[in-house]
């Protein structure tokens, strides 16, 4: 028998362990709601933290941009496809995130896959945090470095790998705020060990850029690391689908090693270039986020983190901390309630829909065996009311489910 003919198996496993994903096709409506499969939903669900995806500010230089530039870039970035637009932007992305030089990709995977096989290979060192998105892991798998593993926030760990490491090149890699926790890293303290064992640092800010330090310039500017004298060993990414609303990313750091990504990066030379109209989207979200309605947005949003995690707090609902959840630590926008098994953080999921809410089950193997959760996004689209509703539909969802479990026969769980 084919092999091929394995995969109705392959994928019967997945269901028996609540691991198969289902994709929603999904419609846009006003505030934080989508429709979703014909139905209107509560979505906590996205990563536009500032509410920028739907902005008419955002949607008018697409408008203005198709006049001038039409719809595609046409060829990579090496060849024609570097339009003034997307120029115009890399130095826009550099001077908001103070560092000397920028260069803008199509695409945050393919970013972060690429530009670390550029910077280490074989015979190389390579130190990655345990709970790094798998961009960066598969960015370390292809470069073929020697990858060491540390535990998640361990820098005593870290600090004694690097000490042990003979190889010459040692690269750090690090997300800035851990995408599935929303914990941020202490960057600080990630520079300070490059600095003793001549390591580069690589910061995956993909989540907090737009959010996070002085104007929304990201965690590095948090970190007091950017700006004038900024560190020669540090590279920043970013995403432009997140906060800034859009698509694409970059990376930015001191024009040498920039230079280099730009010349051995080949999802950066191999790929077609992102069209223009991003680009121009992208500048107009930049100058939001820069500006007083990016400030009035971030409180906002910094608001509503404060009223869930009040909602959540252990004595604040009988039902909640009758069902045992744990709201992870996190001051940004992603807020982790960790439910524990993979087929009952569904059923939760299930729950909420039920009540008009869209809140992801997130289940192994993006987050550890035994940790599946509901990761609740936060956006400046939402409204306190919003907050009040799920609060209410989480309360709801752990009577109901402790209902369940109390009306089941012993050793069947519902």
């Amino acid at each position: 028998m084919s092999w091929l003919n394995e995969f109705d198996d392959r994928l019967a496993a997945l269901d028996a362990q609540s691991l198969r994903r289902v994709r929603r096709a999904v419609l846009p409506e006003p505030g934080a709601r989508l429709s979703v499969d014909g139905v209107s939903l509560l979505a906590f669900c996205s990563n536009d933290y500032l509410g920028l995806a739907q902005d008419p500010l955002l949607r008018q230089a697409v408008h203005t941009a198709v006049d001038r530039y039409g719809v595609g870039s046409g060829a990579s970035p090496m060849v024609s496809g570097h339009s003034v637009a997307n120029a115009a932007l890399e130095g826009e992305l550099a001077q908001a995130v103070g560092l000397p030089r920028a260069l803008y990709f199509y695409a945050g995977y393919a970013t972060n896959a690429s530009i670390v096989p550029a910077l280490v290979g074989e015979g190389d060192a390579l130190f990655s945090d345990a709970l790094n998105h798998a961009c960066l892991i598969d960015g370390a798998r292809l470069s073929k470095a020697t990858v060491h593993r540390y535990a998640h926030g361990d820098l005593a760990r870290l600090d004694a790998l690097l000490a042990a490491s003979p190889a010459r090149r040692k690269l750090v890699i690090s997300d800035a705020v851990f995408s599935m926790d929303g914990d941020v890293a202490d960057i600080a303290g990630l520079h300070a060990l490059c600095e003793r064992h001549d390591a580069l640092l690589l910061l995956d800010d993909a989540h907090g850029f737009g959010v996070l330090g002085p104007q929304g310039r990201g965690a590095l500017a948090a970190a007091g690391l950017s700006g004038p004298g900024a560190s020669p060993r540090v590279l920043y990414m970013a995403t432009l689908g997140k906060a800034l609303g859009v698509a694409g990313a970059f990376v930015a750091g001191p024009e040498r090693l920039v230079e280099w990504l730009l010349q051995k990066t080949r999802s950066y030379t191999y790929a077609t270039a992102a069209p223009a109209l991003l680009a121009e989207a992208v500048r107009a979200g930049l100058r939001c986020v820069l500006g007083t309605e990016g400030e009035r947005r971030r409180q906002h949003l910094r608001a509503l983190v404060a009223q869930l995690r009040a909602g959540l707090a252990p004595g604040a609902h009988a039902a909640l901390d009758a069902a045992g959840w744990a709201l992870l630590p996190s001051d940004t926008a992603i807020q982790p309630l960790l439910i524990g098994d993979n087929a009952a953080a569904l059923d939760v999921m299930q729950r909420l829909r039920e009540q008009g809410l869209w809140v992801p089950a997130i289940r192994p193997p993006t987050v550890p065996l035994g940790t599946a959760r509901l990761r609740i996004a936060l956006s400046a689209a939402h409204q306190a009311d919003d907050v009040e509703l799920l609060l209410s539909a989480l309360r709801h969802a752990a009577a109901g489910r402790a209902q369940a479990l109390a009306a089941a026969p012993q050793g069947v769980h519902a």
